[in-house]
């Protein structure tokens, strides 16, 4: 699919050019380097969509079903969602790592497998696109909580908008993936006749809800702000990449396609 491939590597150069001049707007404090890298992770945004368009049309379904295209969608999200903190807050430490995360994931996504194969039968249903979309979103929207939480970190002084943002993307993604988790079931059920089997992939996500049930518990409770919030927005993060990658790799269950 040469045709369509170009979309995607010409993606991957706006994510790389947007990355690249972030990190020199972090070193040289000017307002060209930003509006450059706003430039390119938009035009990012807009050639993966049209690949992901174009992918849908030519495989006549969603791109949602396998690690390649998986990827595809959250590299989507993070720069979708990444996009709209940066025009608000306009945090140059953020829009670095956001942006790295996002390239990182459209990286990992051009090493595997591109070639369009028909869709396993269990997943010939129209709740594919609800159960997974609603999951890379939220995905994403943690992931810039994340990237919120590990600068608040490391900084000093003032951090009550990296604060305030890890909170935001963390109560957003919190909602998604539980809409995930929600469709998911509702789906299972339809195919297997259960709302739910204890395959890992379940487990694992709704471990992750768990850690962040008690991020947003803790935060209205007992009025936890700053570092200790944000430590527990990293672990909600590192139990998020194992519901993704280490599912897949090392378990196998329902989701082993995945």
């Amino acid at each position: 699919m040469p045709n369509i491939n170009i979309y995607l590597n010409s993606a991957f150069v706006g994510y790389f050019l947007a990355m690249f001049f972030y990190f020199i707007g972090l070193l040289f404090p000017t307002k060209v380097f930003p509006l450059l890298a706003r430039f390119f992770s938009l035009a990012g945004v807009l050639l993966l969509s049209l690949y992901i368009g174009m992918r849908w049309q030519a495989a006549g379904r969603p791109p949602l079903s396998n690690m390649f295209e998986s990827l595809i969608i959250f590299a989507w999200g993070i720069t979708a969602v990444f996009i709209f903190i940066d025009l608000r807050y306009k945090i140059k430490s953020i829009a670095v790592l956001s942006s790295l995360l996002g390239l990182l994931a459209l990286g990992y996504a051009s090493l595997l497998d591109k070639e369009i194969a028909p869709l396993l039968p269990a997943l010939k249903s129209n709740w594919l696109t609800i159960h997974v979309f609603t999951c890379f979103i939220g995905y994403a929207a943690l992931t810039i909580g994340f990237a919120a939480s590990l600068i608040l970190l490391f900084k000093k002084g003032n951090i009550e908008n990296l604060d305030s943002i890890s909170y935001k993307m963390i109560a957003l993604g919190f909602l998604f993936l539980a809409l995930g988790i929600i469709s998911g079931a509702v789906w299972a059920n339809s195919a297997w006749g259960t709302y739910w089997s204890w395959d890992p992939k379940e487990t694992w996500s709704l471990i992750t809800w768990f850690v962040y049930a008690i991020y947003l518990h803790v935060r209205f409770r007992k009025g936890w702000r700053g570092k200790r919030a944000a430590w527990l927005s990293v672990l909600g993060f590192l139990a998020m990449l194992f519901t993704y990658f280490g599912v897949n790799y090392l378990l196998s269950g329902l989701h082993s396609y995945a």
